[in-house]
């Protein structure tokens, strides 16, 4: 079709015999095909990108199996579904299957009366009374309680400590039933400029579960959009991070997407971190952080300055499980 076009626009300009319609014709054909084997590729990139986003969700110890966010109290918490546990499991786990002591910042795994139950495993090793790494706002490391479909392990935040406590057969696991996306648009995929921070600074990101804590910030991403130019600064989520991190909100979470913030990673910047350089915001790629799948995650809020005053009506919709 655009050839079509292009042949009745060289027409009324010259005879199809000249050479430099031909030449001109051939260089056209050829920047059409590479424009239409890129959106090919990307609208694939985008397929394939979305079909990863439900299956890490759909995981055995995904988002969809967390079942219970416990706040643990100084002292012991029992742990078990017989009605003297103080953190109570559903029927058909172990009626008793420990105890966590917390004092002085450190929990402790402790055996019920009864010993461990047959089949738990801490950190892939049969359960014995130990102290349980917990890692400030960073549970990549710490031991996780496995015993049949649970998955438990204790988090740190700030100076409060809980008890996460996963379900491989989790009702929001069994009755999943998609994602909601928007229609991909190639215009909400743009290059920007990146601008380090030297010295980087850091910034204080508040949680939904009242807790905050400090994040490295490397530089700033300046992009334009619509006409206008604006800034998203995204962290770095761990120590040896690959990836940035954007926790970004824009006008749609008042209506189509979800209301506290969406998720953006890209690769690092065309020059690494420390220099200027460019890099690509593809916001067909936001994602919908956990807390819009389960009410006990402690997801990240957007900064003031990531609080977009545009609609971005691409990327992930709002969850319906």
């Amino acid at each position: 079709m655009l050839a079509l076009y292009f042949l009745m626009a060289m027409s009324k300009r010259t005879a199809f015999s000249s050479a430099p319609f031909f030449l001109a014709l051939a260089a056209f054909l050829v920047a059409a095909a590479a424009t239409q084997a890129q959106d090919a590729a990307w609208q694939r990139e985008i397929k394939e990108f979305r079909e990863n986003r439900a299956a890490v969700l759909l995981k055995p110890d995904g988002w969809l199996s967390l079942v219970g966010l416990e706040w643990l109290q100084p002292g012991d918490t029992s742990v078990g579904s017989a009605p003297d546990n103080t953190v109570k499991l559903s029927p058909g786990h172990p009626a008793h299957l420990g105890i966590l002591h917390l004092e002085n910042n450190v929990v402790t795994l402790l055996p019920p009366k009864q010993g461990f139950p047959a089949g738990l495993t801490v950190g892939g090793i049969a359960a014995k009374q130990q102290v349980l790494q917990t890692d400030a706002d960073d549970d990549k490391n710490n031991p996780h309680l496995i015993v049949g479909t649970l998955n438990i392990y204790a988090i740190r935040r700030e100076d409060r400590f809980a008890l996460r406590i996963k379900d491989s057969q989790s009702p929001s696991l069994k009755e999943f039933r998609g994602l909601d996306w928007y229609a991909p648009d190639a215009a909400y995929r743009v290059t920007a400029k990146w601008i380090p921070y030297t010295p980087a600074k850091s910034v204080q990101l508040a949680t939904l579960v009242g807790t905050s804590y400090r994040a490295p910030v490397p530089g700033t991403a300046e992009f334009t959009l619509q006409g206008k130019t604006y800034r998203l600064e995204p962290v770095l989520e761990e120590a040896g991070a690959t990836e940035l991190f954007f926790i970004m909100r824009d006008t749609t979470s008042a209506t189509t997407t979800y209301g506290a913030c969406r998720f953006l990673y890209t690769a690092f910047p065309s020059n690494g971190l420390s220099k200027p350089g460019e890099l690509v915001l593809d916001f067909n790629k936001l994602r919908n952080p956990p807390c819009a799948y389960t009410p006990y995650a402690t997801c990240p809020l957007p900064p003031v300055g990531n609080r977009l005053p545009i609609a971005l009506p691409v990327g992930e919709k709002r969850y319906h499980g």
